[in-house]
């Protein structure tokens, strides 16, 4: 086969912005715990195609609820959104959490008195939601919000649905109450409270108790203010920024600037294309030392886990290989041949590592892995942990720009 290319927390075309000041003292870290699902791989170290294909289409599900939600809130397609297309049902992309390999979370402190939450931390939407006391079991085994026991919630007395409309989704009910996230509070912030979790969110599949999205307040499903916008417009933080290190042992997000022991040299600064998702656009896509993708959109997305192109863009980097069986999604590389891949941002290139490159073997070719580079259903790529993982990655809010640096 011939491969080819185009605090802390545990304008259109292609230009690279002025550098922002970040703060390189002062801001406040989160601690991250990496969780990784044991259904990707089965027993026999081969790939599990049910959960693969599932996450593609769970993904696929919720970039498109964005989309609803940006038209809901704008009353405009967004750019990316070509020719006329069936809505779906308004609500939270609940259910597209259910098949994911991997994700991250962290703490948050919620209502007066404070109580003690994990979240995953998701660049790839926008609402923070916390299952409620009053549900009907399904959120059973995770901490439970009580809004009446918080002397700062208020009931906006707005429904928010759970999915997309499906018989198992029940509607629950938007709230107000002061966020605490790595010691900064974000007062009067808006978030759902659910009262049913879909299978995907149980406690058994999914560790964290909620999610916090930070993308932009276009793709609300509230239409309100996303926490990390609350805390840069209430002068919460030092400066209008976070970002992540999904690498190594000690996974983090910083808020309010950089931690400069976690990256070396410079950033590489790509402007926001489209305030919606984190989209920017990718200079180039190198495979084996030759360049076969130019100016690519791509939205940087931490809730998702392989690096999706389009059909079109995947099926002309992947020239000579083959689609793996029962999937259009998945394609095969030799074991003993994995090409070399770096995508150019800003003018840098960052290459992905080899290891990166591939999920596991293919059961129904032994010779063959199954690429981390899939097709997707959409004309833009979604760059998720695959690359995440080799780069240390800042949002600047103020700037409208994503920066990638080197891993220190």
């Amino acid at each position: 086969m011939r491969f080819t290319l185009a605090r802390v927390i545990t304008a259109l075309p292609v230009f690279v912005t002025a550098v922002p000041q970040l703060a390189k003292q002062g801001g406040m870290v989160i601690s991250l715990t990496l969780s990784k699902s044991s259904l990707l791989i089965n027993a026999d170290k081969n790939v599990n195609f049910e959960v693969l294909n599932s996450h593609v289409a769970s993904t696929t599900a919720k970039i498109s609820r964005g989309f609803d939600n940006f038209e809901k809130n704008t009353s405009a397609l967004h750019p990316a959104v070509k020719g006329a297309r069936k809505r779906t049902s308004g609500g939270l992309p609940i259910d597209s959490l259910s098949a994911r390999p991997m994700l991250w979370f962290g703490t948050i402190t919620v209502g007066t008195p404070p109580r003690l939450y994990t979240v995953e931390f998701d660049t790839g939407s926008s609402d923070l939601f916390l299952p409620g006391v009053d549900n009907d079991g399904t959120c059973d085994g995770h901490d439970l919000y009580d809004p009446q026991s918080s002397l700062t919630s208020i009931d906006l007395d707005k429904p928010f649905a759970l999915g997309f409309g499906n018989s198992d989704n029940a509607h629950s009910q938007q709230y107000t109450d002061n966020i605490t996230i790595a010691g900064l509070e974000a007062k009067d912030q808006t978030l759902g409270v659910a009262q049913h979790y879909s299978p995907g969110l149980q406690v058994r599949k999914f560790f964290p108790d909620g999610l916090l999205g930070m993308a932009f307040q276009a793709m609300s499903s509230y239409d309100a203010s996303p926490v990390f916008q609350t805390l840069v417009t209430q002068g919460g933080t030092d400066e209008p920024v976070f970002a992540f290190n999904l690498a190594g042992s000690d996974p983090e997000l910083y808020i309010g600037g950089t931690n400069p022991d976690m990256y070396i040299g410079d950033f590489s600064w790509t402007s926001v294309v489209q305030h919606g998702y984190r989209e920017v656009i990718m200079d180039n896509v190198v495979g084996n030392g030759q360049v076969t993708l130019t100016n690519v959109a791509c939205i940087i997305d931490t809730g998702t886990f392989f690096i999706q192109g389009s059909p079109l863009d995947v099926a002309n980097l992947y020239i000579g290989g083959t689609l793996a069986h029962n999937s259009n999604a998945f394609y095969n590389l030799p074991c003993n041949a994995i090409p070399s891949v770096s995508f150019t941002f800003g003018g840098t290139s960052f290459p992905i590592s080899t290891a990166a490159l591939t999920i596991g073997r293919n059961p129904n070719a032994p010779s063959m892995c199954v690429g981390s580079i899939v097709a997707g259903k959409h004309r833009f790529w979604i760059t998720g942990s695959i690359f995440l993982c080799s780069v240390y990655t800042a949002f600047d809010l103020a700037n409208a720009c994503v920066g990638f640096a080197m891993l220190a």
